[in-house]
């Protein structure tokens, strides 16, 4: 045997021995996250706060979605109750610029019986991690500090994180009801992207 086969031979096994290592660092990172983001989704953390975050789905020509109405819906459910004197509704507009959600979401709330003086919008986000931004943005100069995030189930977990991660505390979190997807297959794929993306954002690359 050369010289050359017996220093490639070590070579080899050292680059198989990290590949492993990492995809087992990987799985254990999705395992793990998988675990808290169900965790989280079936939360209901009804703490007084400074505000009620609602973030954005989808608007269609002023009007919002199902899902959008759902999180407005027990936002609204919230206020009434006491949790938050504001309401912020997030997120910019899509195809349509005449309308953002933020902005529908804020003239739905109104609608309903929230006071002008108790809504604000934020409307130039274009994703989550933009919408917690700015969110932060917005309670900082209105010298807010807690609040709790309405959204989707499996979503919560990354809304939280953006949010501390911006300087926002305590952040409590409220899932619009049954908003979990019903089927196995449909769960483990919501958990995944949202693993996906949470993991993205934690090495920097969106």
């Amino acid at each position: 045997m050369s010289d050359d086969s017996v220093t490639r031979h070590p070579r080899h096994r050292w680059l198989l021995r990290f590949v492993a290592l990492a995809l087992l660092a990987l799985a254990g990172f999705f395992v793990l996250s998988g675990v808290r983001i169900a965790h989280e989704g079936s939360l209901q953390e009804l703490h007084p706060a400074d505000a009620i975050v609602v973030f954005g789905a989808a608007e269609y020509a002023g009007r919002p979605s199902p899902v959008l109405r759902a999180r407005l819906d027990h936002a609204f459910d919230l206020f009434r109750q006491g949790i938050a004197p504001v309401v912020i509704t997030t997120g910019g507009a899509a195809s349509d610029p005449h309308f953002s959600e933020g902005g529908v979401g804020s003239d739905y709330l109104k609608r309903r019986g929230i006071p002008e003086r108790n809504l604000i919008a934020e409307t130039q986000g274009s994703d989550t991690e933009q919408s917690a931004v700015r969110v932060a943005v917005i309670m900082r100069a209105n010298g807010l500090h807690s609040c709790v995030a309405v959204s989707d189930a499996y979503h919560v977990f990354r809304i939280k994180r953006l949010l501390e991660h911006e300087g926002i505390g305590p952040v409590y979190v409220a899932p619009r009801p049954d908003s979990r997807p019903h089927g196995v297959v449909q769960r483990a794929f919501a958990v995944m992207r949202e693993a996906s993306s949470y993991l993205l954002w934690e090495l920097g690359m969106t």
